[in-house]
């Protein structure tokens, strides 16, 4: 398996304080991406000048803003084994996501930290 994208993720309700807090930062919004998992969940993918990545994900479901850690993989089966073998469980059962261009689980470790796992479809 090889990670291609490691970088911090936002859960929140409302994104837009946050992209324009990290806006003044430096980052920009260069992809969003709406109706996740047949929900009012979306995606907003923002990068600085200094090629860092930051995602902020907004939706109904996270009960205030929460960080992850997002990890494309280019497997996503073999992210999930690792993951699970490491004692990971997907986050309030949501299971494995699919959308038109990516696999995704949120998946948290026994001590409460999580990792997004996502594999983008060729």
């Amino acid at each position: 398996m090889k990670i291609t994208t490691f970088n911090p993720l936002i859960f929140t309700k409302d994104a837009k304080p946050l992209i324009e807090l990290f806006e003044a930062l430096g980052f920009e919004v260069k992809h969003t991406k709406e109706g996740i998992n047949s929900e009012s969940t979306t995606n907003y993918r923002l990068k600085d000048s200094n090629g860092f990545h930051l995602d902020i994900t907004e939706t109904d479901k996270t009960p205030g803003d929460r960080c992850s850690i997002r990890m494309n993989v280019d497997s996503y089966d073999e992210a999930y084994k690792l993951l699970q073998e490491h004692g990971f469980k997907t986050y309030q059962d949501t299971g494995r996501v699919e959308t038109s261009s990516s696999s995704i689980s949120i998946m948290k470790s026994p001590t409460g930290f999580s990792i997004n796992i996502s594999e983008h479809k060729k």
